[in-house]
């Protein structure tokens, strides 16, 4: 059934085009408060798509990108006219993030979310030691490699995609696991989780090799152990085109060469 939304509120990156966007949208439908609207609109690229969607979880206030960026795999297409009906139509797809729990080599903890994923990367020029293990069981003694992450579906094509990964469908209740250049054992090429799944993480020889962890865009540096679930208690709401869908782009993406 078509939703209403009566009022907008319009968040642009700081790119000139993207503030001219938002200027001349809020001329078309105005612009309402973004901690009162009933939609918030999203004018950037994936970066500031990430950033929308942390600043509003938990709020149900759903976000509707329009592409002001590079490569807008989170966005919809940018079109002027005919806004309020996109909306009303557009599918709605809620995402939990993850949860990191990063221990550093000060015994500190650190907590951050991440809507894409949670990476570890080695921190010098000698490679990382890790030992994983999947909900309290050592899955895998020793790897050795640039890093190693666990992407959700809305970050299966990012830099997960890059790393060799594979592409989720956005509401496949699956985590992904991805090595970034292993070196021993050679043939490992990562593990698709179910999303429910804990993932840990420990630094073997954290001091020769440290290793930094990132959530999104929230780094901590030198950690000795990271843990990483699915956060279940925390949602975002995005909304994507019909014409446009995630499944989609999915699809699209899974048959390019």
């Amino acid at each position: 059934m078509p939703r209403s939304f009566h009022s907008i509120a319009f968040v642009a990156s700081e790119t000139a085009h993207a503030q001219e966007a938002a200027r001349r949208l809020s001329a078309l439908y105005g612009n309402a408060s973004s901690e009162t609207a009933d939609v918030v609109v999203a004018l950037g690229g994936d970066g500031f798509m990430l950033q929308t969607l942390h600043r509003f979880m938990d709020t149900a206030r759903p976000i509707y990108g329009m592409n002001k960026g590079t490569i807008g795999f989170l966005m919809n297409h940018y079109r002027e006219q005919g806004l309020r009906e996109r909306l009303a139509a557009a599918v709605e797809n809620a995402i939990h993030p993850l949860e990191m729990v990063a221990i550093d080599a000060e015994g500190t903890e650190h907590r951050a979310l991440a809507i894409n994923e949670v990476s570890i990367f080695r921190q010098s020029y000698q490679a990382a030691r890790l030992q994983i293990s999947i909900d309290g069981k050592v899955r895998l003694d020793e790897l050795v490699c640039d890093g190693v992450m666990v992407a959700t579906p809305t970050g299966s094509t990012a830099y997960n995609l890059s790393a060799q990964g594979p592409i989720l469908p956005i509401d496949a209740p699956l985590l992904a696991l991805t090595p970034v250049s292993p070196f021993r054992p050679r043939r490992w090429r990562g593990a698709l989780l179910r999303n429910h799944q804990t993932v840990s993480i420990v630094a073997l020889e954290d001091e020769k090799r440290p290793v930094n962890a990132v959530a999104d865009a929230t780094e901590v540096k030198s950690v000795r152990q990271v843990t990483i679930r699915e956060a279940a208690d925390e949602v975002c709401t995005i909304l994507f085109d019909q014409d446009h869908s995630w499944d989609e782009r999915i699809l699209t993406e899974q048959f390019r060469y």
